[in-house]
């Protein structure tokens, strides 16, 4: 195993040392906040109010040993998740590898078409969705290239910062104006094996899909060649990341719940009417002057979580590929050619998806939701494993925590598949 990153100090970070930590947290919170908060989140408050508020927080705290084992493992012991894997066997990395590549691919797809009606919303002139989605693509593709990783960095804390005020706000807002719902409305119950569906597409992305733990754990990796991280302050940056997530997710619940539930307002299947719905509820609540200003703020959101998912899966499956084909150095070539690879697909993909938005993100969630309890018994049993330091190893707490996480997670795939092909 290659542990080029030194021990971590125990020296207690200063206030202004542990705020210039942030990165790969906030990284992780910006892949996140994209199809699983604008879209799951906002639907599930606006079909069933409040009632799904609970399940949200539930799901994120189950997951959360799992997103927290890309800290504890990589600042206790040098190396990256995937480097991890195959330390376990190269089974364990192949099926990662596996599920990554598809998973790189139909997520890519997803947030493009999301970020392709985003841009056709403030634009002046009409391009079909495949161009839309085009100049989306090439222009992550060209940042990619020609950036770094302080670049991309910066861009996700100032999007991540932006809407966050402007979605509080407007929640603000929207709770001082009082719900729309008529007192004697009837909100539609999601506790039937009816809802199931909506319930897993919802979990699925929530906070984000679990891989996005290993490229996580690959900036962090990246950021402790550049700076000294500390456990705290790694431990600091997650939880800033990870718990604002949570806590953003039960935001844009209260927004649907309050400005589209009960109203009678349907809810668009087609990217651009959805689009035009999600801005439209920021807009009657802050005020019709900041319909424009909202949108593009959306806009650079999804463009943030479409270059940070497509910068982290390339660099995983790369990195993937180092470790089966036994190369001891990193080759920046290969990082940009699964750059490549992964949006050549993803956009073949959407040639013949161009209209359907909601379907490929539902596609996606089911997919991330699938997968999941597999990404979190592999980052269990490497944490577990492992030979941390004891400010990083996995307490009595989080044990329990992570066991009943697994239960969760793979008693609700077993549901699922119940669900969708005995039932």
């Amino acid at each position: 195993m290659e542990n080029s990153i030194p021990s971590p100090s125990t020296a207690r970070p200063s206030w202004s040392q542990l705020v210039r930590s942030l990165g790969p947290g906030i990284m992780m919170a910006a892949a996140a906040v994209g199809g699983s908060h604008l879209v799951a989140s906002t639907k599930a408050g606006a079909i069933y109010g409040w009632q799904l508020a609970a399940l949200i927080l539930l799901v994120n705290l189950f997951k959360y040993p799992f997103f927290r084992a890309s800290v504890q493992y990589t600042v206790g012991t040098g190396d990256s998740l995937i480097q991890g894997y195959v330390g376990l066997g190269r089974g364990y990395l192949w099926v990662f590898t596996i599920l990554n590549v598809v998973s790189a691919v139909v997520n890519t797809a997803a947030l493009l078409l999301f970020s392709a009606s985003l841009l056709a919303y403030f634009l002046p002139f009409e391009l079909p969705s495949l161009a839309l989605c085009g100049i989306v693509l090439v222009t992550c593709v060209a940042i990619l290239f020609a950036g770094h990783y302080k670049a991309l960095d910066g861009l996700s804390k100032v999007i991540m910062a932006t809407l966050t005020v402007a979605t509080i706000t407007a929640v603000i807002i929207a709770a001082s104006n009082g719900s729309v719902a008529p007192a004697d409305y009837q909100a539609p119950s999601p506790w039937t094996i009816a809802a199931i569906g909506f319930i897993v597409v919802t979990m699925g992305w929530m906070p984000a899909p679990i891989e996005i733990s290993s490229i996580t754990s690959m900036w962090l990796k990246s950021q402790c060649k550049k700076q000294t991280v500390t456990a705290e302050s790694a431990l600091f940056d997650f939880n800033v990341g990870y718990i604002g997530t949570a806590v953003l997710a039960i935001v844009f619940v209260a927004l649907g719940a309050l400005v589209i539930h009960g109203s009678g307002t349907e809810l668009s299947a087609s990217g651009v009417g959805f689009s035009h719905q999600l801005v439209g509820m920021y807009a009657s609540t802050i005020g019709e002057w900041s319909r424009y200003l909202i949108a593009i703020i959306a806009f650079f959101c999804i463009f943030g979580s479409t270059i940070t998912v497509i910068d982290g899966y390339s660099r995983a499956i790369a990195e993937s590929q180092r470790l089966l084909k036994n190369q001891t150095e990193e080759n920046p070539k290969t990082y940009q050619a699964w750059v490549i690879v992964v949006s050549i697909t993803a956009i073949s993909i959407i040639a013949f998806f161009a209209q359907a938005l909601m379907p490929m993100l539902n596609f996606a969630m089911i997919m991330a939701f699938v997968t999941t309890p597999v990404f979190a018994l592999l980052n269990y049993i490497l944490v577990s494993k492992a030979d941390l330091p004891s400010t990083l190893k996995m307490g009595t707490k989080l044990k329990a925590l992570s066991i009943l996480g697994l239960v969760y997670l793979f008693g609700f795939l077993a549901l699922f598949i119940w669900w969708k092909w005995i039932m």
